[in-house]
């Protein structure tokens, strides 16, 4: 029994009983708010049954005190006032389903990472601050009702999109215990990782690696794989999607074809081989590589001339097998799976952007997969090290490290893998034709994985030389094809100017262009979202899709098979389990309310919504497939769509209650949940400091919103209103952010009529890792407040 059990505190109201368990986390709260003086104020709130004060609330000592509390008091609500909502929510929900309540009747009062955390050198303030939030929170809880899980049943099979190393590694984890259907676009597995020579920091060879894994799936019984496909239509839910497969014609047999070769060596036609980087030639009818999965050619329906019309024919007669059909056709195949895993890689990024480096000018520059395909045994050069301009031996190379990456002109991010590899073929290089001369052009070399900085010292060790600074041009001397790369050596502040025999561009990575035919939310450079970037980095926000490899983000082969490996654990919990509970977050319609206008139809992008306008019958949600976004309910005209514990009332007594005192003074800020309430969190954690005068108040996304929330903040004096949300194109919600700022003008246009300065009212976007930022945007938006309430 601890010291702060001693402080329970009962009272006899029965109605309701509501429990209030304040934290003191130690000093992280205890240090700058004054609990024991809340606990006191408490005590006297009207609606509050019980007050307790926990050292550490999280603890099992502190969630056996409030267990033991809702026994012995009769506790049917919790208000625990703490660290963050998003870091402890689930916890609090786990207790309250251990003691059979339901785990919908708690709420957070964040007084860690948004008080007592950014207001340290102001404990009176903070403290005030605090007690406004936890009176927010009894508030909010007061109107909470029991909302109960959604059950659904769970189909066992497993649809994995996309076989490069991430998919391969998933479906393999999987195989042994439940069926995978495997979706590949390409007419083998494998992905990138199948192309490149060596891996870092190993110096492996990566198909010796990967070849008997891609070879596994291909024989595995639970396994069906289906390449040269796409999936085309996804419907459904968590445990029970329905997916159509579409496969392009191969015009090869891939069970009958034995991979002989007959065929290419009567085939008249060449083409570009985009396998060996454009750098070689295939015939029409070919294999992609020796170690491709499936074992069997494809025909180029493009380039053959033997199709359509019929003017070749060669092959078919070549062919002892019967294995090519001409007549193949487009085939479509239909599955029911319980879940889905988005493993489709990213896409390279596009050199020929940076006219400045004559990538598709000049012959001589080449990017990173062009070179490793070049020196690859299995290469259009058998491995040997020439230029493409006259396949001679390069006597000195340089390399130019971020190119597309951290640059703002098209990817202001690392894209991970690109300084090691470049790293990783100066090595390669310096063993084989030690001769050769290697520079890197490098901004930071960024080394920080397992055995990374031994080899980028192994490099400095083979003479390979680093210089500091971008390149800013690139031009071709005519006669002989070298390069001169003009530049600035960052280190020694000069500028300089090099020819070199051959350029390799190192290319960054961008997310995949073509999304799936199901709404997840991806980010603006086509990168999918995770539902959290800490805890839940695996799955997407939408339950029964997970993500792993390069679809999340840039990462090289040892992250995309962790994250593989990770994702195919979190499937295998979810369909172990005959039945899956779905959080009960969606919104729901007043069907007396109704007028079947159809706004919330367009408002939704999970095709949640269901309108029968032909006979005027109200609205239908599918409590399933929404996903709790609240935009509908914010553009309803009529307001009969409301969402379950984010109801209109619970966020009027919120503000209310936040502008109860000095409200001139205040700022009221919505904030998503994903994005700019996790930005406020990170202030907190980071310690960076905001004024005192500001409230938050959560919503699922920034399209929750409704214009009438900051009509109602500035009826009731609020000094400024800041509306905050996920950066365009980033929302969790697909377009939730979209519509919240188009009510913009409307809500501008409302404030012109009523005098109200516009400059009170504020919309900003930012992420979750952008806590800087948003304590110097709540910074800017305070002092609006404090200066209109001293003009007032």
């Amino acid at each position: 029994m601890t010291e702060s059990t001693e402080k329970l505190k009962s009272k006899t109201k029965s109605q309701p009983n509501i429990g209030v368990f304040l934290c003191k986390c130690g000093k992280n709260i205890g240090g700058t708010v004054d609990i024991d003086k809340l606990a006191k104020e408490l005590e006297n709130h009207p609606n509050v049954k019980l007050v307790q004060v926990n050292d550490y609330t999280c603890s099992d000592p502190g969630q056996v005190e409030i267990e033991t509390a809702i026994e012995e008091q009769g506790i049917e609500k919790i208000v625990v006032a703490a660290c963050s909502p998003r870091l402890h929510g689930p916890t609090w929900k786990t207790l309250l389903r251990r003691k059979e309540i339901n785990p919908s009747l708690v709420e957070v009062a964040n007084i860690r990472e948004q008080c007592s955390w950014v207001h340290l050198s102001d404990k009176e303030e903070a403290t005030k601050k605090a007690k406004e939030l936890i009176d927010m929170a009894i508030a909010k809880a007061e109107l909470l009702e029991a909302v109960d899980d959604i059950v659904v049943s769970v189909n066992k099979k497993v649809l994995i999109i996309g076989g490069g190393v991430a998919g391969i590694q998933a479906a393999l984890d999987l195989a042994d215990d439940y069926e995978v259907i495997l979706v590949e676009k390409s007419p083998t597995i494998g992905g990138n990782m199948a192309l490149i020579d060596k891996t870092f920091p190993t110096m492996d060879c990566s198909i010796c690696i990967l070849g008997p894994k891609m070879a596994d799936v291909g024989n595995h019984e639970n396994i069906t794989l289906i390449t040269n496909a796409e999936v085309t239509k996804i419907s459904g839910y968590i445990g029970n999607f329905e997916v159509t497969i579409t496969k392009q014609p191969r015009y090869v047999d891939e069970e009958l074809c034995t991979a002989c070769n007959d065929c290419v060596d009567i085939c008249t036609v060449n083409v570009i081989d985009e396998y060996s980087g454009n750098l070689g030639w295939r015939k029409a009818i070919y294999i992609p590589y020796p170690q491709a999965v499936p074992t069997s050619y494809i025909i180029d329906e493009k380039n053959c001339t033997g199709l359509s019309p019929l003017a070749c024919g060669k092959c078919i007669s070549e062919c002892e097998k019967e294995a090519i059909c001409y007549e193949d056709t487009e085939q479509t195949f239909d599955y029911d799976v319980g879940a889905i895993l988005i493993a489709v890689g990213f896409e390279k990024f596009d050199a020929s952007k940076i006219s400045e480096y004559g990538w598709g000018v000049y012959p001589n520059v080449i990017t990173t997969f062009e070179f490793e395909r070049l020196i690859n045994a299995a290469g259009p050069t058998d491995g040997e090290l020439v230029r493409p301009s006259d396949l001679k031996r390069p006597k000195r190379i340089a390399f130019i490290n971020c190119v597309g990456s951290r640059d703002k002109r098209f990817n202001p991010y690392c894209s991970n893998f690109c300084c090691m590899e470049t790293i990783k073929d100066s090595l390669l290089i310096k063993e084989h034709w030690p001769d050769v001369e290697v520079v890197i052009f490098y901004i930071d070399i960024r080394a920080f994985g397992k055995g990374f900085e031994e080899l980028y010292t192994r490099a400095r060790e083979e003479n390979v030389l680093f210089i500091r600074g971008r390149p800013g041009q690139i031009k071709e001397n005519h006669e002989t094809k070298n390069l001169i790369i003009f530049a600035e050596d960052i280190s020694t502040e000069t500028m300089l100017s090099q020819e070199f025999d051959m350029v390799v561009l190192s290319i960054g990575a961008e997310g995949s262009s073509k999304p799936i035919p199901f709404p997840i939310a991806k980010d603006e450079k086509g990168f999918y979202i995770e539902a959290h970037p800490k805890l839940r980095p695996v799955d997407t926000p939408t339950d029964g899709v997970f993500i792993a490899g390069g679809a999340e983000s840039p990462k090289d082969i040892r992250e995309s098979v962790t994250q593989a490996s990770a994702s195919a654990g979190r499937i295998m919990k979810l369909i172990s389990k005959d039945e899956f509970h779905v959080e009960p977050l969606y919104a729901f319609v007043d069907l007396d309310k109704c007028t079947s206008c159809g706004t919330c139809l367009e408002r939704c992008p999970y095709g949640a919504i269901s309108i029968d306008r032909e006979n005027k019958a109200p609205a239908r949600i599918n409590p399933i497939l929404c996903k709790g976004c609240g935009t509908c309910a914010a553009d309803c005209p009529v307001d009969a769509i409301t969402m379950t514990n984010f109801t209109d009332a619970m966020i009027y007594r919120q503000i209310d209650i936040a502008l109860r005192e000095n409200a001139s003074k205040k700022v009221i800020i919505f904030a998503c949940n994903w994005c700019s309430y996790a930005g406020a969190d990170l202030a907190g954690t980071s310690r960076v400091q905001y004024p005192t005068n500001t409230r938050i108040i959560r919503t699922m996304c920034s399209g929750r919103v409704d214009i009438d929330y900051i009509k109602h903040c500035f009826v009731k004096d609020a000094g400024a209103v800041m509306l905050t949300g996920c950066h365009p194109q980033d929302c969790h919600y697909i377009s939730g952010n979209d519509f919240a700022l188009k009510r913009e003008n409307k809500i501008r246009t409302w404030m012109k009529r009523n005098n109200i300065d516009d400059k009170r009212f504020m919309i900003e976007w930012m992420s979750a890792a952008e806590g800087k930022k948003f304590a110097d945007v709540v910074s800017q938006i305070s002092e609006i407040a404090l200066t209109q309430s001293k003009d007032n």
